[in-house]
């Protein structure tokens, strides 16, 4: 292991310490003084699954990158109640906090997030516009609802279905297809749900995003149902307009990759992503 590991305690808001490890460049390795913060999404802990934030917090930190990854109130080895994404900005500030006090003089951070980590990375930019945070890699962002579901599963599940011969084969013979048309219906009229009147947090993750001036990296896996939801939620959101536009914006497509990226090939093409987009973004200021 071509890097360094130190735990770090992180005092958090109410009182509720965290814990998190700082993955160093080696003593020999010319280290970068932006730092990446990775923003544990879902029930997991800093370790992620199948030591997914593990492998890249030191395939990052032997390229130069001091790196945290830590785990929130709640989960791992962090005392507390459980923390809704929703409402980890303080959580978050924190842990920039912890990075940027840390003897290795990080000032900067860019935020990667899998999942609604993602979504708490955009949240936290909403809420606080914190002038310390120059990127975002986020991959496979969460923005599910009822009539999003619905309308993803409409357009990249049943239209396939419906053109498939076989389909229509299993209908005229008595099988499973009026189990998928009447799943068919039951999307079309959750999709015509009306929205609640208060702000959504996929409406503050637009937010966030329209007002970040920095660079994101988006990663979306090919094969997961939520990469799917993100870019059909943004395409048809008013608070979204031009998204795929922004400045500064970069888009790769993980070619046959799951929700976690668990293969050993969807690992590395992340790891290398998230490496080639650093390095041009953060070697004028190391």
């Amino acid at each position: 292991m071509n890097c360094q590991e130190q735990p770090l305690v992180i005092p958090g808001p109410n009182a509720q310490d965290m814990l998190g490890i700082v993955s160093l460049p080696a003593p020999d390795t010319p280290q970068s003084t932006t730092g990446v913060v990775i923003v544990v999404g879902g029930a997991q802990y800093r370790a992620g699954s199948h030591r997914q934030f593990v492998q890249l917090a030191r395939f990052l930190a032997a390229a130069g990158y001091p790196v945290l990854r830590f785990d929130f109130p709640g989960m791992g080895d962090s005392p507390g109640d459980p923390v809704p994404f929703e409402d980890s900005a303080p959580h978050i500030a924190a842990a920039i906090d912890a990075l940027c006090s840390h003897p290795m003089k990080v000032n900067r951070a860019v935020l990667w997030g899998l999942c609604d980590g993602a979504s708490a990375s955009l949240l936290y930019l909403q809420a606080r516009h914190d002038p310390r945070v120059t990127g975002l890699v986020l991959l496979n962002p969460w923005v599910r609802s009822d009539a999003g579901l619905a309308r993803a599963r409409v357009k990249h599940y049943y239209r396939q279905r419906l053109l498939e011969p076989a389909f229509w084969r299993k209908l005229v013979a008595g099988g499973v297809g009026w189990q998928a048309l009447r799943g068919l219906g039951s999307n079309l009229r959750t999709m015509r749900q009306k929205s609640p009147q208060t702000i959504t947090f996929q409406e503050r993750m637009a937010q966030g995003w329209q007002a970040f001036p920095g660079p994101i990296l988006l990663l979306l896996s090919e094969r997961d149902l939520t990469a799917l939801e993100f870019v059909e939620h943004a395409n048809t959101r008013s608070g979204w307009v031009g998204w795929s536009r922004k400045a500064a914006l970069i888009r790769h497509t993980l070619p046959l990759a799951d929700h976690t990226c668990s293969t050993p090939q969807s690992q590395q093409s992340v790891q290398a992503l998230v490496r080639d987009w650093l390095d041009p973004l953060v070697r004028p200021f190391t």
